[in-house]
């Protein structure tokens, strides 16, 4: 096989294969497949081809990038906002050497590729507290989003926050900001990207621009902006506790559940759609107790009981468990639910019953069965998402106060702190 010792890999290649001839973007072999040469097509698939059949590969373009020096643009005549940096897909692009995404490593690097936004606000802060994928995030990262969102919300120069990272567990984190940072003075937004800066489909552009402009509005809530649709027309500024990713790869992936958004965010306006919290010079302090002693479980046909003892031998504080339907479980025949759920309850465990159902609301006066597991002490969250609900349960057990009287864990569990509760379920 012919290949120049000035290809590497990243450099724009014609592959030879005979009088087949391939060409995109020459990849890095893992170390154990180093008889294998791997392509980027142009069309974004990756293709290898054993090294023995390959005849020749040439050089058609250099991949090297230019590293280039970015001056955070600053305009004192627009809105100031701070932004908060964790990772995901919208801090990231294509590397050539991998075929796959990277992160971006710093902030020069991120508005490098979105120097939209100092069209709209000027970026006076900016801070990277970690950079993790989504799935890769706990609670204690969410406390760190928390203190510093905290701190940005007690800054006068700041109108609004922006916080971006993946969307794996981009709900969980609304949530959690919801509950820490308790009634804010001002925006706070989480918005997100499903395709990364480098591709032409990336959503980042149209959700960054319409989170800027939230986050100078006076929507003071905890709230996830992302696109309306599969199209770049408008985006929603959507409830913290309302809103579940309902979708792998759409870029409109995040819905809001039983509720609506409180606006729609176009390019160059906001149209408000319900009520909200208004702006505000009240200091913000956070509540940051969380007790991860939790789990969430989805209950299935057959499921035995006997799990839960896990939870006890291990000391778990709370459980929410998804139910089906109105709100049931097995509660007959050899997998039924009902002996167990009182044992844990009595030695401690609070036991909370969240929808398996995206829409709607659990009922457990409905059926018998539910009566039955109402009557054992489980607490119905009635509309509530099972990962709001999951987050929520950590937050009020970790107040050692409250944790130690199940009514009152039963109360704070329905008081409707922060919209995680809908009186009225909307389409």
């Amino acid at each position: 096989m012919k290949q120049s010792k000035d290809i590497q890999p990243g450099d724009y290649v014609e592959v030879h294969l005979g009088k087949t001839i391939y060409e995109g973007t020459l990849l890095e072999a893992p170390q154990d497949e180093k008889g294998v040469v791997l392509l980027k097509l142009n069309s974004g698939y990756n293709i290898g081809f054993n090294r023995k059949d390959v005849f020749d590969i040439k050089l058609l373009e250099k991949g090297e990038e230019k590293k280039e020096k970015i001056e955070l643009k600053k305009d004192e005549k627009k809105p100031n906002i701070a932004m908060i940096i964790t990772g995901g897909t919208i801090a990231s692009r294509m590397d050539p050497k991998k075929g796959g995404v990277s992160p971006l490593t710093s902030p020069e690097d991120f508005f490098k590729f979105y120097p939209d936004i100092f069209n709209l606000v000027n970026v006076a802060r900016v801070e990277i507290p970690f950079t993790k994928w989504s799935e890769d995030m706990d609670f204690r990262d969410w406390q760190r989003l928390a203190k510093t969102t905290e701190k940005f919300l007690n800054d006068s120069n700041i109108k609004g926050v922006v916080i971006t990272q993946g969307t794996d567990s981009l709900h969980y984190s609304s949530a959690a900001l919801s509950f820490f940072l308790g009634k804010v003075n001002k925006p706070v937004v989480l918005t997100y990207s499903q395709r990364s800066s480098d591709r032409a489909s990336s959503d980042a552009y149209l959700n960054l621009r319409c989170s800027a402009l939230i986050a100078i509005s006076d929507i003071a809530e905890v709230v996830l902006v992302g696109h309306a649709s599969s199209d770049d027309d408008f985006c929603y500024a959507m409830p913290g506790t309302k809103v579940r990713k309902l979708h792998t790869s759409r870029r409109d992936a995040f819905k809001v559940v039983n509720s609506k958004p409180y606006a729609k965010i176009f390019t160059d306006r906001i149209e408000i759609l319900r009520e909200h919290r208004m702006r505000s010079s009240n200091k913000v302090k956070v509540d940051l107790k969380f007790s991860d002693k939790i789990a969430l479980i989805k209950f299935y046909p057959g499921q035995n009981p006997d799990l839960l003892d896990y939870y006890l031998k291990n000391k778990y504080k709370g459980i929410v468990i998804e139910f089906m339907g109105l709100g049931q479980i097995s509660t007959k025949g050899k997998n039924s639910w009902i002996k167990k759920l009182k044992e844990v309850q009595r030695k401690g465990i609070i036991v909370c019953a969240a929808a398996q159902t995206i829409y709607g609301r659990i009922n457990p006066l409905v059926y018998s069965a539910g009566r039955d597991l109402l009557k054992t002490g489980v607490i119905y969250l009635e509309d509530m998402l099972s990962e709001t609900a999951f987050v929520k349960l950590g937050w009020v057990l970790g107040h050692e106060s409250w944790a130690k009287n199940k009514e009152l864990v039963r109360q704070k569990m329905l008081e409707n702190l922060h919209g995680e509760l809908s009186e009225r379920l909307e389409e």
